[in-house]
């Protein structure tokens, strides 16, 4: 929001300097972004005449002109301009200034072969408008010499500042003035309006057929009014903020909506068949804006009709059709309300967005429809002259105040800040706000224009932020235990420690969207009607994802078109089961591609080194024991989700409960994702995982034998279904005390096994402890370790 000191200072009376005004704006809470100073930024430009223009010898567009600065002195400068003439009393730039409009600073330069001292300036180079058709062209009887910034009056600073997006009476300059006002810089002035005579032909009629988008339309005809240029101090303020001016009748309502906060609309009477229909859209109707773009309209949309069709777009932008312009004679003045979020929703499927558009979505004061109305009619009136008619309301303005019951107490116990009760209720009044204090609580009643102030803690936010935030006292915490309680939760632990884990596997972190298409959302077990958004920010960005992967096959198919194979991406985020609370839990999950291993990255002379589904089972074993998972007590089973392959994949249970899944991703996903044709991948719920039980302060014992380990290899024959794992398994429990560890090396099938079955070696790691192991003692445990597999399994030696 932009707007100048002397602007403001129409709606607040005060001496403050702008530096004061800067600090106080912030403070407040409307944050200072910027501020221009155009004082100091045009004060070496001079008003010069040019006394000759030749044509240059060297270039057909080039003039050289003989300049007078007004200090009897002639300067030859070098000008392209093609208004440069003789006699032209312009804007002159020395050497040794800076242009703010393009950035350089001036130096003595030469131009096709001539020398040139200097510049003749347009008013886009002096960073006043986007105008630079040609140099700046001023009254004959402009004083040669003079600094221009003091004789043409535009040397007033602009101030930029950050509204967020609760403070719509702030996007007009009268609500930041009361603002100030109530915070003791200045007194707010108040708005009047000089009567006027309200006998002129009434305006045609208004029918609101759309009422739940448009409860209140104000339309007022004038007659014989003059359409041109608007006044110089207009033009010069909305050009200051960044707006063109077009014609008198359009910068009105333009004005109005940065003065007063309050967007109008502005049809040519003549060009309007008939009586005003506010009304849904039909779909597939079509419409031509005033920024010459037609628009496609449907039936969730508010327009004003006439019997031509669509005039105008409700509260976002007007018709080309019924435009003012130079001829204008007979003008229709609209004042309307707008249903915020129809407007959001229009503007944001259109792609329009528009200064009516951002103040309409946000909540425009509705108890001052009418009265703007009047204000706009009067400004009219003053600048184009005419004959208005009487006002014309359809509809019926709604009461936006509310009554909130407020314990002065409040203020101290949500703020810390003592502030006294008449002063809390001093605030409050000068900010509009209605104080009962017959009773406690106190009723306090809202203005029409802070639809924003729901409750009571709002209230204390506006006390606070009145009588300042600076006032607050800084109280240290004071410490209870002598060691501090543990701050992060267990989940927020996981994460950052699971993060640091992949990341030390090579892997690269990836952020992805929480939404996802609905095919990718139906792909990884989601696209549920409930997890759809009702309002996508685009179509490939439909549902809540189910899964990490989605976003994170994505990304990697993009990594690889653009030639970066090889590689291995996680992430660590929220995913979607469903709409309740306890269907959102928090994954990791990570996808290799290429010849990213576990191992490292790159080609090996040994033969297929792209990334398998072991890879993936080792990611997903060491997130599980980074944070503290059971790793060793997990169960892999076969039933992962469709989206990995059948025969390639594993789930992590725990008794009932699914901690995750791994494997290769399903070749039919991965096509239709236009994917690498083999991805493998891996998601761990961290939520899923349960705590240890060891005590986060208590290490667990150190534990080594200075005896040379013994190893032991058995091949059993097993049928085809039974799983290595069931092997291991077993074989570790047959004796806890010396097998420390067992591991497949090999699976066989062929001659010497039978049909159906399939012989798996592994070794048998026996650490002893306190004494050497005799033959007996390993013959002993090698027969157990037979025993409980043969038991588990029914497997049998192979010979």
């Amino acid at each position: 929001m932009k707007f100048t000191l002397s602007w403001l200072k129409d709606h607040l009376e005060t001496d403050a300097s702008l530096d004061t005004i800067v600090d106080q704006l912030t403070a407040i809470g409307l944050e200072v972004e910027g501020v221009e100073d155009r004082a100091a930024a045009l004060a070496p430009f001079r008003i010069a005449r040019i006394v000759t223009a030749t044509q240059h010898p060297n270039a057909d567009r080039l003039r050289v002109l003989t300049v007078d600065p007004g200090d009897g002195s002639s300067i030859q400068v070098v000008c392209g301009a093609p208004n440069a003439r003789a006699g032209l009393v312009g804007v002159f730039a020395a050497p040794g200034t800076h242009i703010p409009g393009t950035g350089v600073d001036l130096s003595i330069g030469s131009i096709r072969g001539v020398e040139s001292r200097g510049m003749m300036l347009s008013e886009r180079e002096m960073g006043l408008s986007n105008e630079h058709d040609g140099i700046v062209d001023l009254p004959e009887d402009a004083p040669v010499g003079t600094a221009y910034v003091e004789w043409a009056d535009v040397g007033d600073p602009v101030i930029e500042i950050g509204v967020t997006p609760n403070r719509a009476d702030c996007l007009g300059i009268r609500g930041i003035a009361r603002d100030l006002a109530a915070a003791g810089v200045g007194r707010l002035k108040p708005l009047e309006v000089a009567p006027f005579d309200t006998d002129g032909t009434p305006a045609p009629k208004v029918t609101i057929e759309a009422d739940d988008l448009c409860p209140a339309f104000a339309l007022r005809l004038i007659e014989g009014v003059t359409n041109g240029p608007s006044p110089e101090w207009m033009q010069r303020r909305l050009t200051s903020i960044g707006l063109r001016p077009i014609n008198a009748l359009v910068d009105v309502t333009n004005y109005l909506t940065y003065d007063v906060g309050r967007p109008l609309h502005v049809f040519d009477a003549d060009k309007v068949a008939g009586d005003l229909v506010v009304r849904h859209a039909r779909d597939g109707e079509s419409f031509e804006a005033l920024d010459q773009r037609t628009y496609t309209l449907n039936d969730g949309m508010v327009v004003i009709a006439d019997d031509n069709g669509v005039e105008s777009l409700g509260g976002i932008m007007g018709g080309e059709a019924s435009g003012s312009s130079e001829t204008t004679t007979r003008v229709l003045v609209e004042s309307a309300l707008w249903e915020p979020i129809n407007i959001a929703r229009t503007g944001r499927t259109l792609g329009i967005h528009s200064d009516a558009r951002h103040r309409f979505e946000r909540g425009v004061d509705p108890a001052f429809n009418a009265p703007g109305l009047e204000y706009a009619t009067r400004m009219i009136l003053d600048l184009c002259g005419g004959t208005a008619g009487p006002l014309q309301l359809a509809g019926t303005v709604p009461d936006a105040s509310r009554t909130i019951e407020f314990p002065p107490s409040e203020v101290a116990r949500l703020s810390g800040l003592t502030v006294p009760e008449d002063t809390q209720e001093s605030v409050l009044a000068r900010l509009g706000f209605t104080v009962d204090r017959a009773g406690t609580p106190w009723r306090v009643t809202t203005p029409s224009w802070r639809a924003d102030v729901e409750g009571k803690a709002d209230l204390v936010e506006e006390i606070v932020r009145i009588v300042g935030i600076d006032d607050v006292a800084p109280t240290p915490l004071v410490r209870v235990d002598p060691v501090a309680p543990k701050v992060l939760t267990t989940l927020q632990q996981r994460i950052a420690t699971v993060r640091r884990a992949l990341a030390s596997l090579g892997m690269t972190e990836a952020v992805t969207w929480s939404f996802v298409s609905h095919d990718d959302a139906v792909a990884f077990g989601g696209g549920q009607a409930e997890l759809q958004l009702a309002n996508p920010i685009a179509e490939a960005l439909s549902d809540m994802r189910p899964s990490l992967l989605a976003g994170l096959v994505r990304a990697v198919t993009r990594n690889v078109n653009r030639g970066h194979p090889d590689l291995a991406l996680f992430e660590v985020g929220q995913v979607f089961a469903g709409d309740e609370p306890d269907d959102q839990t928090t994954q990791a999950a990570g996808v290799r591609q290429g010849r990213n291993t576990a191992a490292g990255v790159g080609r090996h002379w040994d033969g297929d080194d792209s990334a398998d589904v072991f890879d993936a089972k080792a990611d997903i074993m060491a997130a599980l024991a980074a944070i503290g998972g059971p790793a060793d007590r997990v169960d892999i089973t076969r039933d992962a989700p469709a989206h990995y392959h059948p025969g390639r994949s594993g789930t992590l249970r725990l008794g009932p409960n699914v901690l995750g899944h791994f494997g290769e991703l399903h070749p039919a996903v991965l096509t239709a994702m236009d994917a690498p044709e083999r991805l493998v991948a891996f998601e761990l719920t961290l939520e899923k995982v349960p705590e240890s039980r060891r005590k986060a302060t208590k290490k667990p014992a150190f534990s080594a034998s200075d005896l040379m380990p013994v190893r032991r290899d058995f091949a059993f024959v097993v049928p085809e279904d039974i799983d290595a794992r069931a092997i291991t398994r077993a074989a570790r429990g047959a004796r806890k005390d010396l097998v420390a560890d067992v591991t497949v090396f090999d699976v066989y099938r062929g001659t010497g096994v039978p049909e159906g079955q399939k012989s798996v070696a592994v070794e048998a790691t026996l650490q002893p402890k306190g004494r050497t192991l005799t033959d007996d003692d390993i013959d002993k445990v090698s027969s157990d370790i037979v025993a409980a597999v043969t038991k588990a399994t029914g497997a049998t030696l192979r010979a």
